[in-house]
């Protein structure tokens, strides 16, 4: 495997990404879950996070195939923290070890170009996948929000992790 990260552009955005958000089991703990999406729709989010100036958008590859996407987002640059979120669209690649890499990378970069000193993420009760990754990344459980996200009509715990890059 040649995994690599690299900022996502809009040209980037290619019919994989596109099967991916419109996949009930891949979407199914994203809060983007909840509409279809166009390759046009994904354009757009794209350029709109790109130019945000608090939003990092890396697109992860195998080679030259995009299997997913890992985004440090709503950057606070007065208090030095942000928030992650991630996908791996390609199911083949599910339970590989490669959402634990990207969020390594993420971290270091996060604290090294970005100058942040604090990463966090939501993860819906029962998303046992990302948790795990979130962990072995080097993040600890700091709580949970209860019945906080609605998911298939019933609410659901939010668990929240946590990760201090000064130590990494």
């Amino acid at each position: 495997m040649d995994l690599r990260l690299k900022l996502l552009s809009p040209d980037q955005v290619g019919e994989n990404y596109v099967k991916w958000m419109n996949d009930p089991e891949v979407t199914r703990y994203l809060e983007s879950r909840f509409r279809p999406y166009t390759k046009q729709d994904l354009v757009d989010f794209v350029r709109s996070v790109s130019s945000s100036g608090r939003d990092f958008l890396f697109g992860i590859f195998d080679g030259d195939v995009h299997i997913g996407n890992i985004k440090i987002g709503s950057v606070d640059w007065k208090h030095r923290y942000g928030d992650l979120g991630l996908v791996i669209g390609l199911k083949e690649y599910w339970g590989r070890g490669i959402a634990t890499e990207a969020i390594r990378f993420c971290c270091s970069y996060a604290h090294r170009e970005l100058g942040l000193r604090k990463l966090f993420a939501g993860i819906y009760d029962g998303n046992t996948g990302s948790l795990k990754a979130f962990l072995k990344a080097g993040f600890r459980q700091v709580g949970v929000l209860q019945e906080h996200r609605l998911l298939d009509g019933v609410y659901v715990d939010e668990v929240l992790v946590e990760k201090l890059l000064a130590r990494l």
